[in-house]
């Protein structure tokens, strides 16, 4: 099972929801946001994990974040076999106000 760390608010991470909807034998969705314990795991990767070290450097969090059952850690949606949002379709101020996913 490849276990994503992620949170509602990123359209990154919204993008993945249908793609592993009705897949929870391969993929755990770990929302970062929704527990301070889930803050905790996915922070101590972020600090001690070299994964992560070009993401701190441009400021980014680092999710979507994908562990796969070996221990292996990617910020690539493609090697856990999911396509990364592109952004081409963006979101008007009308979306985003209804709370259309991803905006």
């Amino acid at each position: 099972m490849i276990k994503i760390y992620g949170m509602h608010t990123c359209p990154y991470c919204d993008f993945l929801q249908p793609q592993i909807q009705g897949k929870e034998d391969q993929f755990q969705y770990i929302d970062i946001g929704q527990h301070v314990q889930n803050m905790h795991e996915f922070m101590d990767m972020r600090d001690n994990r070299p994964e992560f070290d070009h993401s701190k450097e441009i400021g980014d969090i680092g999710i979507p974040c994908f562990v796969f059952e070996d221990g292996r850690i990617s910020l690539d949606p493609a090697d856990a076999g999911l396509v990364e949002y592109d952004g081409t379709s963006s979101c008007s101020i009308e979306d985003h106000k209804a709370g259309k996913k991803g905006c």
